[in-house]
């Protein structure tokens, strides 16, 4: 063996380090994990409990108009919209058949007097229907005025909230969605806004229809197979009495921020 092959002091302390360190570093890791000295998993992870991060930060005043609420904003109006055509949709259907209704009464003298009846049960059917909708347009509409009112305005003008709950109730709309307005004030307002003129047409139309083309004078004219024309025009006189006392009574309103409200019709 030659000098230089000859292992000095030197090599022989940096090869007991070395060993030292390769023997004590697994061995003090596996010690550690065996210790309980590591992090447990998050409760979330294995299904054991709720993440108690989720949403935090989600509604930061600092992430400005791109943040979560105006992502939630845009949503709601997309879901209003879809709804307001939905009943659109209906009344323009209510209009189409009351229109060829009367059109085809008073095309012929022989055309029967009652079919404007029958008119009224389909414009009946749709309010029925429109009044469904509107009960389900609240929801969301709802919504929206809330965050219009609480969120939006009071960004633009700091003031007290109008409703200091407003948090927990559409947090409570969120988790369950309910209807807020009865059957009863969904019908009410779709008569006041659009059905109401309707049936009064329609009915105007028969009332001339069976005084002024009718082959007898009235009440004979109104008559329908073996019921009295007397009959008929009083029935039709209280269907028409409970249409304008469900829609013109005295009521509290729950459907908030329509423009039936005096503050939103000023100029």
């Amino acid at each position: 063996m030659s000098p230089a092959d000859t292992p000095t002091d030197e090599d022989a302390e940096r090869s007991a380090t070395e060993c030292d360190s390769g023997a004590d570093g697994p061995a003090a890791e596996r010690e550690a994990g065996a210790g309980g000295a590591t992090t447990e998993e998050p409760p979330h992870v294995d299904g054991r409990g709720p993440d108690p991060s989720v949403g935090e930060g989600l509604l930061d005043a600092e992430m400005g108009p791109s943040s979560a609420m105006a992502h939630l904003y845009r949503g709601e109006i997309h879901r209003m919209k879809f709804w307001r055509e939905r009943l659109d949709r209906t009344t323009n259907w209510a209009v189409i058949v009351i229109a060829a209704v009367l059109t085809w009464a008073f095309s012929s003298e022989q055309n029967p007097h009652y079919l404007l009846l029958i008119g009224n049960v389909v414009l009946a059917t749709f309010l029925t229907v429109e009044a469904r909708r509107y009960r389900a347009y609240d929801i969301w509409r709802s919504r929206v005025r809330t965050l219009q009112q609480e969120v939006w305005a009071a960004g633009l003008d700091e003031r007290e909230p109008l409703d200091p709950d407003w948090r927990s109730k559409l947090a409570d709309d969120y988790r369950q969605p309910t209807l807020k307005i009865t059957a009863e004030e969904a019908i009410a307002h779709r008569l006041r806004r659009i059905y109401l003129p309707l049936f009064a047409v329609l009915n105007g139309a028969w009332v001339v229809r069976v005084t002024a083309f009718g082959p007898d004078t009235w009440p004979a004219s109104a008559a329908i197979g073996m019921v009295p024309g007397t009959v008929v025009t009083a029935v039709l006189v209280l269907l028409g009495a409970v249409a304008v006392f469900v829609a013109c009574r005295p009521r509290t309103w729950h459907a908030h921020g329509e423009l039936r409200d005096e503050a939103l019709r000023k100029e």
